[in-house]
Order: C-alpha cells, then structure tokens, then sequence
C-alpha cells in the first residue's frame, strides 16, 4: 500500500514521560483517560441513542464507530511490583463507508490511548500485557497515536460473477470466519471457537492489526471460496500502527454447510504460508541464545488444516462437536520445520431454564524435544488472536496442552456469563514456556519464552465473565482469572507462583 507507506513516514505516535515535558503529562492523560469514562457512561448515551436511533448519513455515505474502554488490574506471578499494577486503555475507531451495487469502500481510523502504564526494569521479563505496552513504545508511561485502521475497496459481481468480489487495500481478517453459518450453535461455535486461531486482528489488545493486501471470495448459498495475499501491519502492542512488516501471508480456503432437517454441519479445509523476512531477528525458540543469535535466516512456514463443527437438535438440547487440526511443514531459519497441533471439543445445551450451555476439550500443540538437532518441532501460532482460546493470556497454542471445561448461562437476553476452569501442562518440557500472539514490530520476533527446566506442569486456570447488553449500541464486560502455577511457572516464579487479571470493560458503538 503505496499511499500508507507514506502516510507512515510522516506520522509518530505520541509517547510522553512520566515528568511534564511532553504533550500530554501523566495528570493531563489520566484526566482524558477518566474523561472518555465519564462521557462513555451510559447515562450520557442512552438518552442519545434512543429507540429509533440510526447511524449518521451523509448523503449515501455512512458515518460509524466505536470506543471501547477498559481498566486492566494486572498481578503477575512472582509477586513483583512491577507486575501489580491497574491502568486504562481506551481505543477509538470511526469509519466512513458507503455500499453501491457494484462497489464497497471504508476507510477508518483507528486512535489509542494509553495511560499510566506499568513502568518495568530494564531486561525484565514479560509482567502481563500493561508491561508489553510499556516496552513496545519506548518504555514510556503514556502512549497515543492516530492512523488508518482499514482503506480498501471491494468490488462485488468481480469478472460479472454474482457471489464474487474482489477487496484490495488495508483491511481485518479472521481465518475460519470465512462463511456465516445459519444455525446459531454453529454461528457460536465459529466466532468463538474455531476463528482467529492462526490469523486475526489480535483484537483484545488497544492497538490490534490489519492487514495490507487483497482479499477475493466466492461466495454460494452453502459454499465459500477465499484466497487471501497480505502483509500484516505493525501495532498491536505499539501505538503507532501505520506502517506494514516485511512478512507475507498468503491463505486459501474452502468451506462447505451442510444442513437437514436435525444436523447441521460445516466443514473447511485451509492453506497457509507465512514468510518472515525481517532482518536482525533474534527468533525465539529452545535454542541457546548465541545459536538463535547466528541464526539470520528467515521463516518460511506452511500449515495445512481443517476443521469441523456439527450441532444435532433433539428435544432435551443440542449437541455439538468440534474438530480443527493442522499440520505445519517448512523452515525456521536454518533449522527444519515439522509441528502440529488439534482441537477436540463437544458441547451439549439442555433445554431448561438459563440456556445453559456445557462444554469442554482438548487442545493440543506440539513443542520441541531437542535443542540441538537440525528441525524445529514447536507449533507456530502466526499472527492471531489468542485471548480468544487464553482468556487470561499468559499462554497460546504453542508447546500447550489445554485441558478444559466451561459453562456458560444466560439469565436474560441481555446477560451472558461464562465459567471456565483449565487444566494448563506444557507439551514437551524441554522447550519453552511461550506467550505472545504474533509480530507486531520491525525489531521484535513477536513471541516470547521462558525455560521451564524439564517440567510440564504450567497451572490451572480459574475464569469467570459477565457480559450485560444495555442496549443496541451499549456493552459492559466484567472478567476475573485466577492462575495457580505448577512446577513449569515455578521454575522462573518460585517466590509467588499464581497470578491474577480482572477488567471492567465498556463498549460503546454509533
């Protein structure tokens, strides 16, 4: 993207210092910061957005957005005081769009916020995502930043086909959401537990990704075809997201519904190649440092998967299952590739009173066995968003074994709770602890890790949410997570080894 590239030269973020010296000092920003809150309450919205309320036109062109806000209250293994800390993190999005019969455009920009970040000590270790903030903008306290979210147009009828389009530019995307399911079990299942796994937008973070490229699709009543050719662009942790990384991403797709009467199903089968030519980056694996240090060669991964999801309706519930798996082949800089990694879930949704929905599974990714051979068994999660499937991410899908059930109920139709306990274990104990979801800068490998010293356990995890729907436009989301470490967090956590993260999230959308 021609046109971004030199917007991105000619744009920074705005970081500050704790002192007064830059634009906005530590009590002008917390002052902002509480000001969205206040302005953000639903008392002041919801007698703007009553019954009736539609989107802003301008001619045939719309005027849309959000802001999301969110206080994070962090406390990290260890017991450090570094790693307790509360702080806000707001995100502004606004987009202009306008939809023709032959031709969609959007063009939205995307504003950050961060404030009183966690201040961490020089080479320390990853304290919770606060601390990835503070690192990735400098190590200053406050960051803000404005750039171009999405800027692409689609054209639909491409080559005279119904069903097929063309998108090019700046966009999101979410691998596995490809298609829209009818059945509202499998809609679920899609969104929440079989999207984002291996490509995504990283969208719980305050900055979050796009992606540089094209998109075509061919879409049939039960049947989707999607090619995609992009390059991600930098952000998610650091504010300033203009510009792109020199990694390409190319993903083929096809996925088929099958409905009757009683069953419904859907399955899909993907190709993804990821390229990772950025130079002077010391990869993260079990390697020793001075190895993973010689090591200038590039990534170049492919990973070759499916998944299936199927809901049976009977009088006293539905049933569902759920399979994805993928097999991984290529090179990790001078080193083979070969990794792996599956899901095996099921659910059941009695017919009673709460709408309760019971489920649990297994998820599985493969880790390394040996430091010293010539082939990398880690399975590489590439770009997504891994909060989807570590609610309390201080774990991803790469040398994990993830054990766990939940419950979900709905007490009205605009209250949803969610309970989930996990029983976390590493793969293969000799490699390494990995957290992170992805590339996000020029100069960092994306991908953290930390020895574990031949042990598998990792801990258990206890989570409850709350998420209530105060109106068409209005959302709040109340989360608590408590971690009880086993001997692989010990390892680098022996004074304290448990942490904790809970939030309060409002969301706001015009």
């Amino acid at each position: 993207m021609t046109f971004l590239a030199r917007a991105a030269r000619g744009s920074r973020p705005v970081n500050t210092t704790q002192d007064c010296r830059g634009p906005i000092t530590q009590r002008r920003a917390f002052a902002l910061s509480v000001a969205l809150f206040v302005l953000a309450s639903p008392r002041t919205q919801l007698s703007a957005q009553a019954p009736g309320f539609a989107p802003l036109t301008i001619g045939d062109v719309t005027l849309s957005g959000s802001l999301r806000t969110r206080l994070e209250s962090w406390k990290w293994f260890g017991g450090n005081s570094n790693g307790t800390y509360t702080y806000p993190g707001t995100l502004v999005r606004i987009a202009l769009s306008q939809s023709r019969p032959r031709l969609d455009w959007n063009a939205e920009l995307s504003v950050p916020l961060l404030v009183a970040l966690p201040e961490q000590p020089l080479g320390a270790g990853p304290a919770g995502l606060g601390a990835n903030y503070f690192v990735a903008n400098d190590r200053n306290r406050h960051a803000a930043s404005v750039f171009a979210k999405q800027a692409f147009v689609r054209f639909k009828r491409f080559g005279g086909v119904n069903g097929q389009s063309l998108k090019v530019g700046r966009m999101e995307f979410f691998d596995g959401a490809e298609a829209s399911p009818k059945s509202t079990t499998l809609a679920a299942l899609k969104r929440d537990r079989v999207a984002s796994r291996l490509l995504a937008n990283f969208g719980f973070t305050h900055v979050q990704r796009s992606f540089d490229g094209f998109l075509y699709a061919l879409d049939r009543p039960a049947l989707n075809v999607t090619v995609l050719a992009v390059r991600p662009t930098q952000g998610v942790f650091q504010v300033d997201g203009w510009g792109e990384l020199n990694i390409s991403v190319l993903y083929g797709a096809l996925t088929r519904e099958i409905s009757g009467a009683v069953a419904t199903s859907e399955w899909r089968v993907f190709a993804l190649e990821y390229d990772d030519r950025r130079h002077g980056i010391t990869k993260t694996d079990n390697r020793p440092l001075a190895a993973r240090r010689l090591d200038q060669d590039h990534i170049d991964v492919g990973t070759f998967g499916f998944h299936y999801i199927g809901a049976v309706e009977r009088a006293p519930g539905t049933i569902d299952v759920l399979l994805w798996g993928a097999a991984q082949i290529g090179s990790w800089g001078e080193l083979a590739h070969r990794a792996g990694a599956f899901a095996v879930e099921g659910g059941w949704q009695p017919r009673t009173r709460l709408a309760p929905w019971i489920r649990g599974g297994l998820d599985y990714a493969s880790g390394d066995g040996d430091p010293d051979d010539t082939t990398h068994g880690t399975f590489f999660q590439v770009l997504p968003t891994p909060r989807l499937y570590a609610r309390f991410p201080f774990f991803n899908l790469m040398n994990s074994v993830d054990t766990f059930g939940e419950v979900m109920l709905k007490p009205s139709a605009r209250v949803a709770t969610r309970i989930d306990v996990h029983s976390l274990r590493l793969a293969d104990g000799r490699d390494l602890w990995y957290q992170g979801g992805g590339a996000f800068q020029s100069a960092t490998f994306g991908y953290m890790g930390e020895a574990v010293a031949g042990q598998h356990g990792l801990a258990t995890l206890y989570d409850a949410s709350a998420d209530v729907t105060l109106s068409n436009h209005i959302g709040i989301v109340a989360y608590f997570a408590h971690a009880s470490g086993g001997a692989a967090s010990a390892n680098s956590y022996a004074a304290q080894n448990s942490a904790e993260l809970g939030y309060l999230e409002l969301t706001i959308r015009f």
